[in-house]
């Protein structure tokens, strides 16, 4: 397996410097990160549920797709593309918001993360990668909010913390 580099970063996400991806995980360096959130025309959100072979948060329900731009990489262009590998479409992405967190995981790795909003609409089939999707399907943000307040475990870290942040920013 290639190793993978995330950019290490300051509080206003001025870049640092490059480290592989786990090793900056295990010593919970602020590194840049992007999340994508997808709407249908209901305005319902796009969630995947990862695969069960994720390295943290196996199985738990997230937002359309996280990860980490590559050295060089543009933050947005990372987005569309991680969309494409783990949900299998494409769609255009607009900047929401940027927000830093920190979560720590019983495996003694730790996403410490200044994390890039994205969002977007899509309609059309859905074809997620396997080995990062076990399942998905489009929720009401009332359901989601409900589930969240009843079943916060059934949910990754980061998305309990941005979901709240999405929904106040796409009120405006």
């Amino acid at each position: 397996m290639q190793s993978e580099e995330v950019i290490l970063v300051n509080e206003e996400d001025t870049p640092l410097g490059t480290m592989e991806k786990m090793e900056a995980h295990r010593k919970a360096l602020l590194h840049r990160a992007f999340s994508v959130f997808i709407f249908n025309s209901k305005g319902e959100m796009l969630l995947q549920r990862r695969a069960l072979t994720k390295y943290h948060s196996p199985g738990l329900w997230t937002n359309a797709c996280c990860s980490h731009p590559r050295p060089g990489e543009d933050t947005l262009a990372a987005a569309s593309r991680r969309l494409a590998e783990e949900m299998g479409f494409t769609t255009g992405l607009e900047k929401l918001f940027d927000f830093t967190y920190r979560s720590e995981f019983d495996n003694g790795l730790t996403e410490f993360e200044f994390d890039h909003v994205f969002v977007g609409h899509y309609e059309k089939d859905i074809h997620p990668n396997a080995s990062e999707v076990s399942d998905y399907c489009y929720q009401s943000l009332d359901k989601i909010k409900e589930g969240l307040e009843t079943r916060p475990d059934h949910f990754t870290s980061w998305f309990r913390l941005a979901f709240p942040l999405v929904t106040e920013k796409m009120k405006k």
